[in-house]
């Protein structure tokens, strides 16, 4: 088999599809493939055009088609063309001549059985015949709405005549679907070879049911409309998700579109080009009477061919989609379903591609452009599948709008934020938790009972852009710049030099001249923690640390700047309950009344210590959002112990909680405390575990090596 990425689609369909892109001046082709190949498959079906295989018989060539577009990308323009000036010439000589010379002959077939059948009149049941057809209305070529008692009598036309399709085309699907459940669960059961079962009514004298005329009807069906109605998050995408799980999965072809690809680029000179076309116009209207041609009662009942090549290639693809169905999970059943059924799909469009081309057959190449079609279609059908759900939807909106929201905002401006309280409510906490995990913050506030929402997404900082502005006064002048962090010394061993962690829009530094925007997190030590004690507790941490011009021996002073694993926008307000969380977090003292987003440090060429880490997680301490609701409420859990304690408890598991305790003693030591103090605090917080050490590895194990440590100390 061949490479199924590397399959060309079907020429004379690809010419069209040229044309349809120049109208619309689109980009994408996948929308315009389908279309054409739903007109294919209708033109064949039209003439009852069906495959002769191996190993199922006769069956119709039909297509079913679900294509979604962007609103504005010529779906409604595209259709018409493909109606009026590409199956024009074939609908029109189809409607006037070949139905009714097809269905003169058919009502003399069907006269001719009932007479001998009942022993009657041969010309008394021709003019009954003549007059049951006349009474089901004309024969429509397309439709777009309907019930099911109207499709079976419309099936019952087309039996009658032995001619002709039943083909729902629908537009707008997202406005009609719930109209047209009960039409649309018929055309489940008509997909394979037009067969479906009648409803029984009581005959009646003035409603007497049709004598059942046994036969085939082939179908077609085309939805299409824009994603964002038919997925609404309400009821119309609810039932378009059970329509697929019911059976459609299997049966449709697949176009989806999840963003806004058009082209917008084009001079008016560029458009007008291509809208007056001469080759274009040429070939649709060569097109046009090739495809009127098939029109002529000669085309009539073709049946398609395939030699056992063809049927084994088609079995070989059958195993192939298989064999990847399997390797799904069985939560993904509709995924499942779409994939096994591609080439029954593939084989139907196959057969209406040997029709259009002329072959008698379907060949390699033919069967290879259907393959082609059915796995672009699967594709899109994945995408369909893992599209945005409301709650991803409502998350995005609420971060892209820089302003409060309220609850009435969201109802104005989302169609799929509606509903009861409590379902506004879910989705929203789903909203919330979707972007706990993805770098979205929503941030709660209330005012007089009203709650505001806002929110931000998140962009991860760039080590090789950190954001500082420097100047040689305390006040003004400030220059700003985004430098790498590990050039980060050069800033800040430079004396003389005043900087912050933020942009300016004026120079002058003070709040109102702030631009939001930081990635860098700034602690001021003054004196109250050594830098030994620092190293051991941030190992895990990526820093740039130095010591400022009143550090000493015995009292370090020195500062800490930590690269942000996001960059955050915060007002004034915020930045300073950011902060203080923070300090709420370090398990060591510092000056907290750096807290100011206008703060400025001065440079100083210093002790310089940077420690390679990881990143400082800002995601806890954003103030107003659940992960910092989170973060405190586990707190509140451990209240009885200090920063210093509660920083070792969570770094404390099963598996390493001996060299925690050990770390936890040595910085102990560090800090200068005695040997029955730091035995004190070891068993103080062994107490405090789910599953302590035992005592015995405190007092002999640990403690021997503390002993050492001390006595080394105090040499």
């Amino acid at each position: 088999m061949r490479d199924l990425d590397t399959l060309e689609h079907f020429q004379p369909s690809e010419d069209i599809v040229k044309v349809l892109m120049h109208k619309t001046q689109a980009s994408d082709p996948a929308f315009f493939r389908n279309l054409v190949a739903y007109y294919f498959c209708k033109v064949a079906s039209m003439m009852r055009v069906d495959i002769a295989t191996h190993d199922r018989g006769i069956i119709p060539v039909n297509a079913y088609v679900i294509n979604l577009q962007i609103s504005g990308y010529g779906k409604g323009f595209s259709t018409n063309i493909m109606e009026e000036e590409v199956i024009g010439e074939f609908r029109t000589q189809f409607l006037d001549s070949t139905i009714n010379i097809l269905a003169k002959k058919n009502l003399d077939k069907i006269a001719l059985k009932r007479a001998a059948k009942k022993n009657t009149v041969y010309e008394e049941e021709r003019e009954l015949v003549e007059k049951e057809y006349e009474a089901l209305g004309a024969m429509p070529f397309s439709f777009d709405s309907g019930t099911s008692p109207a499709v079976k009598q419309v099936r019952h036309k087309a039996l009658m005549a032995s001619a002709g399709s039943l083909n729902l085309e629908m537009d707008e699907v997202a406005n009609n679907l719930l109209g047209n459940v009960e039409v649309l669960t018929t055309y489940l059961e008509l997909f394979d070879v037009g067969k479906v079962k009648q409803k029984l009514t009581k005959n009646t004298a003035d409603n007497k049911r049709n004598e059942d005329i046994h036969g085939r009807t082939p179908t077609n069906m085309m939805l299409f409309g824009t994603p964002i109605k038919l997925l609404d998050g309400g009821k119309v995408e609810e039932e378009f998700d059970a329509m697929l799980g019911t059976g459609y999965d299997g049966r449709c072809f697949f176009g989806y579109t999840k963003s806004d690809i058009k082209k917008t680029t084009y001079t008016p000179s560029e458009v007008y080009d291509m809208l007056t076309n001469v080759k274009d116009s040429t070939l649709l209207l060569k097109t046009s009477a090739a495809i009127g041609n098939l029109a002529d009662i000669t085309n009539f009942g073709q049946s398609i061919s395939m030699t056992k090549d063809i049927a084994m290639l088609l079995i070989e693809y059958r195993l192939l989609c298989e064999e990847q169905a399997n390797k799904l999970g069985d939560h993904e059943e509709i995924r499942k379903a779409e994939i096994v059924h591609r080439y029954f799909k593939a084989l139907k469009v196959a057969g209406a591609y040997a029709f259009i081309s002329g072959s008698g057959e379907i060949t390699e190449d033919l069967l290879y452009n259907a393959i082609r079609l059915a796995e672009d279609s699967g594709k899109a059908f994945k995408d369909l599948l893992t599209r945005e759900r409301p709650f991803v939807k409502l998350a995005k909106y609420i971060a892209s709008v820089d302003r409060d929201l309220t609850h009435v905002d969201l109802v104005e401006d989302l169609p799929f934020y509606k509903g009861s309280e409590s379902a506004k409510r879910d989705l929203m906490n789903m909203a919330i938790a979707y972007g706990y995990t993805n770098n979205i913050i929503i941030k709660r506030t209330f005012i007089d009972d009203i709650e505001f929402l806002r929110g931000e997404s998140l962009k991860e900082s760039n080590l090789s852009e950190v954001t500082v502005a420097f100047s040689q006064d305390i006040a003004y002048k400030y220059v700003n710049k985004r430098i790498a962090f590990d050039d980060l010394g050069k800033l800040s061993q430079k004396d003389g030099y005043h900087w912050i962690n933020h942009s300016l829009s004026d120079g002058h530094r003070c709040d109102d001249s702030i631009v939001k925007g930081f990635n860098l997190l700034v602690i001021d030590v003054d004196g109250s923690t050594q830098i030994s004690t620092v190293k051991l507790l941030l190992q895990e941490y990526k820093y740039h640390l130095y010591t400022t011009k009143s550090s000493t021996d015995k009292k370090n002073r020195f500062r800490i700047v930590f690269p942000m694993s996001h960059e955050l926008k915060l007002t004034r307000e915020d930045y300073g309950l950011f902060m203080e969380n923070v300090y709420e977090w370090l398990p060591f003292s510092v000056d907290t009344s750096t807290k100011d987003r206008c703060r400025k440090w001065l440079s100083h060429e210093g002790t310089v210590i940077n420690n390679d880490g990881k990143l400082f997680d800002v995601l806890p301490f954003i103030p107003k959002t659940s992960k910092n609701e989170e973060r405190k409420k586990s707190i509140e859990t451990l209240n009885s112990m200090s920063n210093l304690e509660r920083w070792f408890i969570k770094r404390t598991g099963s598996g390493n909680r001996s060299n925690q305790f050990i770390k936890f003693a040595y910085l102990l030591v560090d800090m200068g405390k005695d040997e029955q103090d730091i035995k004190g605090r070891l068993i103080s917080l062994n107490d405090k575990l789910p599953n302590p050490l035992k005592l015995s590895e405190i007092e002999s194990t640990i403690m021997n090596s503390i002993s050492k440590a001390i006595g080394r100390r105090d040499k």
